[in-house]
């Protein structure tokens, strides 16, 4: 869709990038860092400022003591999740993945030799514990979450944390992928961490993404937290993978983490969000709640009965402006007639493509 955006000059709203500049005050940090002369490789599990600063956030913000020996710095959150999988999940395995899902979820696991179990989630776009329950065996090695939840926006409660604690309980042998990349971006339902629950916390490989945190999607630095003998075999597969990640931008990021205050990205993105949604209110679109990340899902139901994929398609040719069918998200293409808009833009942006969205 970005590739057709750009031939028909459309503003994107399909991919998930923001378009407003990064913070001063962190490229002043990374231009230090690169005269420096920070430029060797980097301890392959990361620097140790970093790893610390992390731990000390954790604690911050979910009250969770943590050794640095538990984080690993990785490239970007998708090398975390396949790292992770490569790591846990074996030949004969299954591992349950909740539709509509990230694309970057199936590939690790067929290239393990096994299984993908894809459960679409309710029309609400929460977790059906029931259905799940029902596909759970002992051959079940990983279920993969996503709270907050991209493609829909939405954000779980501490019910299904409680399912899912009692899934655990149930299973000795299942694993928890926690994908919390958009952990701080979150409205008026506060994000719930799998760091926080208890049942969970040693059960879980929990993913974080500093790209979605500091609107830095282009340095592909995330990084997660395993427990100490899942850790270890982690570091493994990243060994061999990348070994390491960008040096100076670990060491911007060290010295960055302690300065932000990291709970003020909710209303900045809440900011945004209600700029698009009040802007939408005159279109023909019917916007679904969103709750957390950066993305607002709108049924057109109402406006045509094209295939989503047809209707964003022909969205970016005529009318200029570039989204993502949901049906993408789901292993059988599921349509109810939605695409998925991405708000984490300038206001010039916003104003300009809800004003084309309102025409139709």
């Amino acid at each position: 869709m970005s590739t057709l955006a750009n031939e028909y000059q459309a503003i994107n709203l399909s991919q998930g990038f923001p378009n407003f500049p990064v913070d001063y005050r962190l490229l002043e940090l990374f231009k230090e860092q690169i005269n420096a002369n920070t430029h060797q490789y980097a301890p392959m599990a990361g620097l140790l400022l970093l790893r610390q600063e992390i731990a000390q956030k954790i604690v911050e913000h979910y009250q969770r003591k943590i050794s640095e020996e538990n984080i690993l710095i990785t490239a970007g959150a998708t090398q975390a999740i396949f790292a992770t999988i490569q790591t846990l999940v074996h030949p004969g395995d299954e591992v349950i993945i909740l539709d509509p899902s990230y694309d970057c979820y199936e590939s690790p696991v067929i290239l393990s030799g096994a299984k993908s179990i894809r459960i679409p989630l309710n029309e609400h776009f929460l977790p059906d514990w029931e259905r799940i329950r029902s596909c759970v065996n002992d051959k079940t090695r990983l279920i993969i979450t996503n709270n907050p939840h991209n493609p829909s926006g939405k954000v779980w409660d501490m019910n299904d944390f409680n399912e899912l604690v009692s899934l655990v309980n149930d299973y000795p042998n299942l694993w928890v992928l926690s994908d919390e990349v958009y952990e701080f971006i979150t409205f008026e339902k506060k994000h719930i961490s799998t760091h926080e629950i208890d049942g969970l916390k040693d059960r879980s490989i929990i993913v974080s993404s500093f790209g979605k945190t500091f609107h830095i999607t282009g340095w592909k630095i995330g990084y997660l937290y395993a427990p100490t003998e899942v850790m270890l075999e982690i570091q493994k597969i990243h060994q061999y993978l990348v070994f390491c990640v960008n040096s100076p931008a670990q060491a911007a990021l060290a010295k960055y983490l302690p300065e932000m205050d990291l709970n003020s990205l909710g209303p900045f993105y809440q900011q945004k969000r209600d700029v698009f949604r009040e802007k939408m209110i005159p279109s023909r679109f019917e916007l679904l709640p969103a709750e957390g990340s950066y993305f607002q899902v709108a049924s057109y139901a109402e406006i045509s009965d094209e295939s989503d994929v047809d209707f964003s398609i022909r969205l970016t040719k005529e009318y200029g402006v570039a989204s993502i069918p949901m049906s993408v998200f789901h292993a059988d293409l599921k349509d109810r007639k939605l695409l998925r808009f991405c708000y984490a833009k300038d206001d010039e942006t916003l104003n300009s493509a809800t004003e084309r969205l309102c025409k139709i």
